[in-house]
């Protein structure tokens, strides 16, 4: 009922703030653009698609997503029927039985959550989504009642939201390719706002579960996971942009081909029909990536409703004047838009962040604080309704909520960094 409720308030606020414009201050082609209108028409004042074009961005995603989908999915289902899911599942099996008490020892739900977590902090979408999705099919065997949010699945998707990653290496080469003269010096408050974003992800779903987070299992893994990130972070500041990136690609594409190896192995070694396991898997993938598409364009086209409406600029310019007003410092408030877009759109927010970064600059204050929000979170809505969507889930409790709330704090803390490490 909330997502419900926010999906209408998008719509009816963009449509309220557009005909105001329209009848009140001249804008008579603001409708047009709203429906019609394409980003790369030079001709659009807004440079953002309407309605219709985001129907085929909606499809367009999915259709990508089909072949992504088939192929670990694939993958997924030679491992499941190697044993690896289940092996994977008894060697993190003692930390998440905390976090998600109501998944049985064993369960393949754990390994698919695992390989999610993995394939996000190495930034590795194409595989994140993919397993992301196997987790929440897996989790949706064990919820009691189908069109109702379990809290396992809650507690996985606020976590999967907070989208940790290790090395943001797209935002760094945006900021190489804008001439930036230190393109790596957003990496640690990047990385830091990110942890930070996950860390209040699990408390405040464990709050609202009852989850003691100060039991020893709990704190030995949380404290070991960070020692193990204290320590990349300081081998990575000590590598040049170029080296940095390369680093990257071998350890995030490398552990993607180990990965493969060893399941392939594995499904060898157990004498399965390799072949055909990936074929059922892949089928899967297909009606997964399928089924989807409505509740992507449900979820896309509101978004460009807000966009084209100039509701994001109504909000910009409304916390300039209170900053001002309250003779507050008002530099982060043009970084601002990136973390505003994010939770709705990735790629809206990732076309926020270079354009913040063209025009003030890539080493400007807001420059830096869009790249530091770019990194802090991952995109809301749009996983809400992939990930839930996919699973017929139609109650989401207070998933919206948590995970907003998550991101409120890796946006407070992304800024308050911003100063720290800019000044």
């Amino acid at each position: 009922m909330a997502l419900s409720r926010i999906w209408s308030a998008f719509i009816i606020v963009a449509i309220v703030v557009a005909s105001f414009k329209c009848f009140f201050m001249g804008q008579s082609e603001i409708f047009n653009w709203m429906i019609i209108g394409k980003a790369g028409d030079a001709g659009n004042p807004l440079k953002v698609d309407g309605v219709i074009e985001t129907c085929w961005t909606a499809v367009n995603i999915c259709l990508k997503l089909i072949g992504i989908m088939a192929l670990f999915m694939g993958f997924m289902s030679i491992a499941e029927r190697a044993g690896g899911i289940r092996l994977l599942s008894k060697i993190i099996g003692p930390f998440f039985s905390k976090l998600f008490p109501d998944i049985p020892k064993g369960h393949p739900a754990t390994g698919h959550m695992v390989m999610n977590f993995s394939a996000n902090l190495l930034g590795l979408d194409n595989a994140a989504t993919p397993f992301g999705l196997k987790a929440m099919e897996s989790l949706q065997e064990l919820n009691p009642n189908k069109d109702t949010a379990s809290n396992a699945q809650i507690m996985f998707l606020c976590l999967h939201a907070s989208g940790l990653t290790l090395i943001p290496v797209s935002i760094i080469a945006m900021r190489a390719s804008l001439n930036s003269a230190n393109p790596t010096d957003i990496f640690i408050p990047c990385m830091i706002a990110t942890f930070v974003a996950t860390i209040a992800a699990m408390l405040i779903v464990s709050f609202k579960q009852k989850i003691n987070v100060f039991q020893p299992v709990i704190l030995i893994w949380v404290l070991g996971i960070s020692s193990v990130i204290a320590l990349m972070v300081l081998y990575l500041t000590s590598l040049s942009t170029g080296a940095l990136q390369s680093f990257s690609g071998i350890l995030s594409n490398g552990i993607l081909l180990l990965i493969f190896f060893l399941i392939i192995l594995g499904g060898v070694y157990k004498n399965i029909n390799v072949f055909d396991a990936f074929i059922d898997g892949a089928k899967g993938g297909f009606e997964t990536a399928i089924r989807i598409i409505p509740y992507l364009v449900g979820m896309l086209i509101a978004i460009s409703l807000l966009r084209t409406s100039g509701t994001f600029d109504i909000v910009i310019n409304g916390l300039k004047y209170v900053s001002n007003y309250l003779g507050a410092d008002s530099r982060f408030i043009d970084g601002i838009p990136t973390a505003l877009i994010k939770p709705l759109s990735g790629g809206g927010a990732r076309g926020m962040m270079i354009d913040t970064m063209t025009t003030h600059g890539p080493d400007s204050f807001a420059g830096r604080l869009s790249s530091i929000l770019q990194g802090s979170s991952d995109t809301t809505f749009y996983v809400i309704a992939v990930y839930f969507g996919a699973v017929n889930v139609k109650n989401t409790r207070y998933t919206v909520g948590a995970m907003l709330l998550a991101d409120l704090v890796g946006i407070i803390t992304a800024i308050l960094l911003c100063y720290l490490f800019f000044g």
